[in-house]
């Protein structure tokens, strides 16, 4: 899986890869790489959500009450 994988696409993924592994007639090796491929998604989606989390913090009310995004770690 690639590194940069949107958000939605990875969470999109993974309800796929639920509803897959929700079948009964998957195989153990199908159900283990699919889960596999969920835990690298769902890791996906949790580095863009940390990413989204810092900008947020990082919104701050300027000197004429207007809101300004500055530069993680500025």
């Amino acid at each position: 899986m690639k590194p940069d994988v949107p958000f939605e696409q990875s969470l999109e993924r993974l309800e796929e890869i639920v509803s897959s592994l929700e079948r009964e007639d998957l195989s153990l090796d199908e159900a283990l790489h699919l889960f596999q491929e969920g835990i690298e998604h769902l890791r996906s989606a949790g580095t863009a959500l940390k990413s989204v989390d810092a900008k947020v913090k990082q919104l701050v009310e300027a000197a004429d009450g207007s809101l300004k995004l500055e530069d993680f770690g500025a």
